[in-house]
């Protein structure tokens, strides 16, 4: 659809600054950590029922945290834009929202409730000015995102349960770059250990050192490293293997019963996480079988691989209302730099989805904060996407 300077001014003079903000600090002022999103939920979806939205609460296999769900339905033939984000935050001391200086500060301010106030503002212009031509906006919210006490289970089953729409966007603070690919990661955890108790060193049994297990594995993690990371993408960079966390004993002279080590495995589209799970496997199973240990191993995916075809409708769509809402070029297209949810979305359901949020920093600290003028800019690019988008016809059965 064409996105006339009329139609975009109308959209612009329909969201309220003010009642952005005021959504954002009421879902800020509401701890959540992952797992915990349950009251930060009802806020959401009181909300949205005081702004006169039908809201469903459909579970996502996480009773105690209900997600949130509205469908706005233009009443004519059309595609389906989903707006989605995650309610849950890092699990670190709350910090209470604060409004000062152009920012809205406080936990989940950056990632992501403040992006969640957008997406419902957009929401909002569009019911008051009745600027859909056609299909509908699907817009949910959900617990359990953060890793590693989130593991995207909640967001799965919607995704299987049918919400769902025909693309996505998620406001999380990535805007430098439309991201078009980004690889999948998952976090391990190996424990080396050997039968007998934690012992002086002068009285050491004839047993494995747990260290010297531990150092060839890190040789032997590195060599695999060496090997995958000859896969490369010009936009998302190769994939890789990190250790990151090593320990093993508790003083300079006791003889260790174990060593721990932790670090992650990224990969690009088109190598398969089964395949990635397996290989690792196997060379945790080779290292106890050579070096007499015993290896246990837990792997917490984060998300799959991403990749966003350039020439899909929605990119075109998203292009469009980028450029009348900044009155300049398309933006330049680049890659995910981490796992969101969009990674789930193509995963699961081949479903496009722009990550595109507003300017923020601080995630994952005590110290986040987002532009509100950027909040604005977010919910007006996201009513303009949803007219450019939904109005044509259905892209997939």
């Amino acid at each position: 659809m064409n996105l006339t300077t009329d139609l975009s001014d109308r959209l612009r003079r329909t969201i309220n600054p003010q009642r952005l903000v005021d959504t954002a600090v009421q879902l800020v002022a509401v701890p959540s950590r992952t797992g915990e999103a349950g009251a930060v939920s009802d806020r959401l979806a009181d909300i949205l029922t005081a702004d006169g939205f039908r809201v469903e609460r459909p579970a996502g296999g996480h009773p105690t945290a209900p997600a949130v769900a509205v469908r706005f339905r233009s009443g004519k033939p059309g595609r389906t834009l989903q707006f989605n984000g995650h309610l849950d935050t890092v699990h670190l001391p709350f910090v209470p929202p604060k409004v000062q200086d152009g920012r809205i500060t406080g936990s989940g301010s950056s990632d992501m409730k403040s992006g969640i106030a957008a997406a419902v503002e957009a929401l909002r212009a569009l019911r008051d000015t009745g600027a859909l031509p056609g299909g509908a906006v699907l817009l949910t919210a959900h617990d359990l995102h953060e890793t590693p006490w989130g593991d995207g289970r909640q967001l799965n089953q919607l995704i299987a349960d049918g919400y769902v729409g025909d693309a996505v966007l998620l406001p999380e603070y990535l805007n430098e770059c439309l991201p078009v690919i980004g690889r999948g990661g998952l976090t391990w955890k190996v424990t080396v250990s050997r039968p007998g108790p934690p012992i002086h060193e002068v009285m050491r049994p004839a047993e494995p050192s747990v260290i010297a297990a531990g150092a060839e594995l890190v040789a032997r993690l590195n060599q695999l490293h060496d090997k995958v990371s000859a896969k490369s993408d010009a936009m998302a960079g190769s994939e890789s293997v990190f250790i990151g966390q090593v320990h093993s004993g508790e003083i300079f002279n006791q003889y260790p019963q174990e060593c721990r080590l932790e670090g992650t495995r990224r990969w690009l589209p088109g190598t398969r996480q089964e395949d990635v799970v397996a290989e690792l496997r196997g060379l945790f199973d080779g290292l106890a079988r050579d070096m007499g240990t015993t290896v246990a191993a837990e792997f917490h995916p984060m998300r799959d691989a991403f990749l966003l075809p350039q020439d899909d409708p929605f990119v075109a769509a998203f292009q469009q209302a980028y450029a009348a809402s900044s009155g300049g070029q398309p933006l330049k297209v680049g890659a995910k730099p981490f796992c969101d949810d969009g990674n789930t979305f193509w995963a699961l359901a081949r479903v496009p989805a722009v990550t595109h949020g507003p300017r923020a920093g601080g995630a994952h600290t005590l110290e986040e904060w987002v532009s509100i003028d950027d909040l604005v800019r977010v919910a007006h690019l996201y009513a303009l996407t949803a007219v450019a988008y939904c109005g044509e016809a259905r892209a997939r059965a």
